[in-house]
């Protein structure tokens, strides 16, 4: 893999282009097409095309499989915090309008807007931990 010195720098530039692009998908979920699993799958893709070109231990240390295996529990409780918090406010769960409060009543424009964007981060988070944790487990059975 030394060798591969094109490949090598090609991806060394269009690594950090898919991770921009795995970012505006999620961010633009709230608009259209896309959003927290597409981006989750595209930053996922960035990590394991960085471990298929430079080797999985030198993926391992950019990325530890300590981070990646507490990435799937966190995005799982960001998710729930969000429906949790609007039940705290009087909402049910995930019921987006009760995340903000004024003077006593929900607001509905920013409530809607951040919690789409909670639930599509930890869904993010969620989903390109999970996707990383397989690659590390499938493409580590051979090493000792």
């Amino acid at each position: 893999m030394r060798l591969d010195t094109i490949l090598r720098v090609c991806s060394k530039i269009f690594i950090p282009f898919i991770l921009v692009f795995g970012f505006y998908v999620l961010f633009h979920g709230h608009y259209g097409p896309g959003g927290g699993f597409q981006a989750g799958v595209i930053a996922a893709a960035a990590i394991i095309l960085y471990a298929i070109v430079f080797g999985l231990a030198e993926c391992r240390r950019v990325v530890p499989p300590a981070v990646v295996e507490a990435m799937v529990p966190l995005g799982v409780l960001i998710f729930a915090a969000v429906g949790v918090w609007a039940m705290m406010n009087g909402g049910a769960f995930l019921d987006y309008d009760y995340l903000f409060m004024h003077d006593g009543l929900p607001d509905r424009v920013e409530g809607q807007y951040w919690g789409i964007l909670f639930v599509e981060v930890g869904v993010f988070v969620s989903v390109a931990g999970t996707m990383v944790a397989l690659f590390y487990a499938f493409a580590g059975r051979g090493l000792t």
